[in-house]
């Protein structure tokens, strides 16, 4: 159950960054932190509701959070749910490594031979 969950937000967070705008989204909020919803708009070619349509779908991947101060909504990334990407890759990695020494074992019994 715990994998299959992990699997579900794994596949929200692709969807979410699958986007190469919503990525740009990602890499500004990465290096300067939190931002206004106008101030990220500003970096876009495109209208208010537009870059606001891809922040909700941040949102919905759990990728950023907004909070609101007054009137003002800050959008921030949330790092942490990056680990899902990370542990994926992580075990990706694993698997080739593992296949790899196999087949230097196997390389290796052949030169022997």
């Amino acid at each position: 159950m715990v994998e299959q969950e992990s699997q579900h937000r794994l596949t929200d967070i692709f969807k979410a960054a699958g986007d190469p705008t919503r990525r740009s989204i990602l890499t500004l909020l990465a290096q300067q932190g939190p931002l206004r919803v106008t101030d990220i708009a500003a970096h876009f070619d495109m209208s208010l509701n537009s870059v606001s349509k891809h922040i909700k779908v941040l949102e919905g991947a759990g990728l950023v959070t907004r909070r609101t101060e007054w009137r003002e909504h800050l959008i921030e990334l949330r790092v942490e749910e990056l680990a899902h990407v990370d542990r994926w890759f992580r075990d990706l990695r694993s698997i080739w490594a593992l296949r790899l020494e196999a087949l230097d074992h196997l390389l290796t019994q052949e030169t022997d031979t």
